[in-house]
């Protein structure tokens, strides 16, 4: 809890304290020094690690209520897990379906792997006619 309040107030400090634009409005406000704001800034810090002391009811109660509050932040955000997991699976399953339903990229003129065995034992032996066994083979001609 305290670690929240300090948090708190030193993001609030900070924010106090970043460059602004001149206005009419922002003359019109009184000014204060960085300095004095730090020191502001200090005691307020000090005092703060005495409330608890002061208010130890106070304290428990904060203590309760930041306790809840992360559990509820750890729910919500195992909730959001969980939809963003299924919405995943959900569009995984509908690639996989379409892929399923999709016509196969191969004509089956090329066995595909794992195939070899079925189309060599399948495909013709032995094609040529007599005219082409007929035919004295010639290989290149060598002109040197």
């Amino acid at each position: 809890m305290r670690f929240l309040l300090r948090i708190t107030f030193w993001l609030g400090l900070v924010l106090v304290l970043l460059p602004r634009d001149k206005t009419p409005e922002s003359e019109k406000l009184p000014q204060i020094g960085a300095a004095d704001a730090v020191q502001a800034a200090t005691a307020a810090v000090s005092d703060m690690t005495q409330f608890c002391k002061r208010q130890p009811a106070a304290c428990e109660v904060g203590g309760q209520a930041a306790t809840i509050i992360g559990q509820r932040a750890q729910d919500g955000a195992r909730k959001i897990y969980q939809i963003i997991n299924d919405k995943k699976e959900h569009i995984s399953n509908d690639k996989n379906e379409k892929n399923d339903k999709k016509a196969p990229d191969h004509t089956g003129s090329i066995a595909m792997a794992g195939e070899g065995d079925a189309v060599s034992s399948e495909a013709p032996h032995d094609t040529l006619s007599q005219d082409d066994l007929a035919l004295e083979w010639r290989g290149p001609s060598a002109s040197n």
